[in-house]
């Protein structure tokens, strides 16, 4: 649907925030009573792990730092790119460091908090349902990233939908490393679909451990709608975070 009919949808059904939408829609999000929960900056496949684009990433999340402050919203997107052939992981640590570094101080002198999203990299079956070379694809890794980053405006963006797919035993991992976690994703696994009886994942017990972790942030709509009317899809899943 048109982002437009999104943000109505949104409002309706009392959804409290929207992102993924183009920057250029924020404002009649907020005018519909609708919250920025998060702001996109460079994109998954052209990330930090390569310094040749270190320059643009840079460039992006400084800017979306910045409307991210315009628009209230808490954080901005970053993720570590694709494996570069040949990169021992090492070097690829320090690459993507060296350029979070840059942009860091300019966080944590907005208020604003750089999160890391880890992806599955086994799914091949969808551009959007799985990333094959994906350098951040092992959340104890990433969770070693932000410790490294050692600042209160870097934490991890953890989608269950990915850590599923990956690692499993996504409860045990919420409770674990709710300390470094900033935001969080949703979708139903296998085929990032509603959160139905169709799929693996028991949702509702997995939002009760995100609020007894103390965590308060946003927890993010983040499926590919199967149903045959998508504004259904997105009430269900409002209903199912409703714990």
């Amino acid at each position: 649907m048109s982002e437009k009919d999104l943000i109505q949808h949104c409002a309706a059904i009392g959804i409290e925030a929207i992102e993924g939408i183009d920057p250029q829609f924020y404002p009649e999000a907020i005018a519909q009573g609708l919250k920025i929960a998060l702001v996109g900056s460079h994109g998954f496949a052209k990330g930090p792990v390569d310094p040749e684009n270190h320059q643009e990433c840079v460039s992006k999340l400084m800017k979306s730092i910045d409307i991210a402050v315009a628009h209230k919203a808490p954080s901005v997107i970053t993720f570590t790119g694709m494996r570069v052939a040949g990169m021992q992981d090492k070097t690829a640590d320090k690459n993507c460091l060296d350029c979070w570094k840059k942009v860091i101080k300019h966080a944590e002198q907005s208020n604003v908090t750089l999160v890391l999203e880890h992806l599955n990299s086994r799914d091949n079956s969808h551009p959007m349902k799985g990333h094959p070379g994906y350098y951040g694809d092992d959340v104890e890794h990433c969770i070693d990233l932000v410790k490294q980053m050692d600042s209160p405006n870097f934490k991890l963006l953890f989608d269950i939908y990915h850590v599923q797919i990956m690692h499993g035993d996504v409860m045990r991992r919420i409770k674990m490393y709710h300390t470094w976690i900033g935001h969080y994703h949703t979708a139903g696994n296998p085929g990032r679909c509603e959160m139905d009886e169709h799929q693996e994942i028991n949702y509702p017990p997995l939002l009760e451990s995100i609020v007894s972790t103390g965590y308060r942030g946003f927890v993010a709509q983040e499926f590919i709608p199967t149903w045959s009317e998508p504004v259904q899809s997105l009430r269900h899943g409002a209903m199912v975070m409703d714990v």
